[in-house]
């Protein structure tokens, strides 16, 4: 078990630092504990789940402290009152430094999101940081908050994120060990004041040398 890495705390909020294959709640076949029994290990008391990323993916995850502060999050959380920006090493090259996808999101049976007009209305943009070997790191805003939405949206463009085990023709996509996709900064309204948090990509964020 990777010890707490706490990025900020206060007497209302903890934000944590959440490895690549720890989930954030209670799950089947889980390795390991979840983050949210750590998180309530440390502060002594029950921890909030405020919102959550996937198993796979690295990198920041907010939690409240009681649950006046967590009613506060998740609506500002589901208002859109908060910024989200992610790390994507992501297949092939783009001709344009920054774009968007947008495509209706649905959920399926398998548990798997994909690209239906019956689904949800779904917006990311993307602003391209550098290219190595034919694949691209880029900089990601999801502007909506759908399930698999980073992960749906550059799949069905043609550009699965690299490590992928869910969406890709080749899984994990590029043959790489983890899901190159972090949670690397979070800015929203917190006790009145502007608060920007955030976290550095781990070590095991990049290409290995099986990549194709």
């Amino acid at each position: 078990m990777n010890p707490l890495s706490i990025v900020f705390e206060d007497k209302k909020i903890i934000a944590v630092n959440k490895p690549s294959g720890q989930a954030v709640i209670p799950g089947r076949g889980l390795e390991q504990e979840p983050l949210v029994t750590q998180v309530t290990a440390h502060i002594g008391t029950k921890a909030f789940v405020v919102h959550r990323i996937d198993l796979e993916t690295s990198g920041l995850v907010v939690f409240a402290k009681d649950a006046d502060i967590h009613r506060k999050l998740s609506q500002l959380w589901e208002e859109r009152g908060v910024k989200k920006t992610y790390l994507a090493w992501v297949q092939g090259t783009f001709e344009k430094t920054e774009g968007s996808f947008r495509g209706h999101l649905k959920e399926f049976g398998s548990g798997r999101m994909g690209v239906d007009p019956k689904g949800k209305p779904s917006e990311t943009h993307y602003k391209v940081l550098k290219t190595a070997d034919e694949n691209t790191l880029l900089e990601v805003e999801p502007l909506t908050g759908r399930r698999h939405q980073i992960r749906v949206h550059f799949y069905h463009s043609g550009h699965p994120v690299l490590g992928d085990p869910l969406y890709g023709k080749e899984r994990p996509v590029g043959g790489q060990p983890r899901l190159l996709l972090h949670a690397a900064k979070l800015a929203f309204r917190h006790m009145g004041e502007d608060l920007l948090l955030t976290v550095e990509p781990p070590p095991d964020f990049k290409i290995s040398a099986s990549s194709k």
